[in-house]
């Protein structure tokens, strides 16, 4: 039996109120259907489609076709495997931004913290605050008073607190701190009319289930695979050498040490 061919909208299989309102080519199930003007349209939701009926006119094309959203790419992969790198080649190349959502994390909390957090940031903090200060107290002179260092505590907010928990124990962030970050790459300029690549975000199943949730869709999504020699490979010897600086500048620091040492006894 021939079927009568079906003649979609102006958004074809995506939800037209999706694309007007967020901006998004979502797309529409046939069990939120609807006809309008002899066209079958698809809806998300089945609020959207009510909303839709409601106003027809403010969701189709007049008289130019309706305008489709920027490239957005979801850039995912384990620590190491060059997302990083490979992100930044495309966005270069596509014109689009390039977001690193931990970097981006860092810099929300960076005015507060002074330093960026985490086990890799701490340890160095460490191995470059300790000695110096030891030198400081021994470059005094015995008459001069020496008043105690405070340091200032900083004060965070709930979201902050939440952020450097994020940050130093990978825990996973609130749906209410994810509302004041993510929905903006979608909805607000320069991003909305640019597009982006995402860096490293979703990296949980709820993660993934909250953009869903929020009709956040990307139009790509891109997992590096790569083998663990590999990246052992390219960590490795950058960070031996991190480790190598840091034992030298502690060797300097003891020597230094060690003469102001034998200045005060003199």
């Amino acid at each position: 039996i021939m079927q009568k061919k079906r003649l979609m909208g102006d958004t074809k299989h995506f939800c037209p109120v999706s694309l007007k309102e967020n901006f998004v080519l979502y797309p529409g199930l046939q069990e939120h259907a609807a006809k309008y003007k002899e066209k079958i349209y698809y809806f998300s939701t089945s609020e959207y489609r009510d909303k839709f009926l409601k106003n027809p006119e403010e969701y189709v094309a007049h008289n130019e076709p309706l305008q489709a959203p920027p490239l957005r790419v979801c850039l995912l992969g384990i620590h190491g495997a060059g997302k990083t790198t490979c992100a930044r080649q495309i966005a270069d190349k596509l014109g689009i931004f390039h977001i690193q959502f931990e970097e981006y994390l860092q810099e929300l909390i960076l005015p507060k913290t002074k330093r960026k957090v985490g086990p890799s940031f701490d340890e160095d903090q460490e191995d470059d605050d300790k000695i110096p200060e030891e030198l400081e107290d021994f470059s005094q002179t015995k008459t001069k008073t020496k008043t105690p260092k405070r340091k200032q505590e900083v004060k965070l907010t709930d979201e902050e607190e939440a952020i450097k928990a994020n940050l130093m124990d990978n825990m996973e962030l609130p749906p209410e701190v994810l509302d004041k970050i993510v929905p903006d790459w979608w909805k607000k300029e320069p991003f909305r009319s640019t597009g982006f690549i995402l860096d490293g975000f979703p990296r949980t199943s709820d993660e993934a289930t909250y953009l869903s949730e929020q009709g956040l869709c990307p139009d790509v999504v891109v997992y590096i695979q790569v083998e663990e020699d590999d990246i052992l490979n390219r960590l490795f010897p950058p960070r031996l050498k991190k480790w190598k600086d840091r034992r030298r500048k502690k060797k300097e620091y003891k020597k230094k040490l060690k003469e102001l040492k034998a200045k005060k006894r003199v």
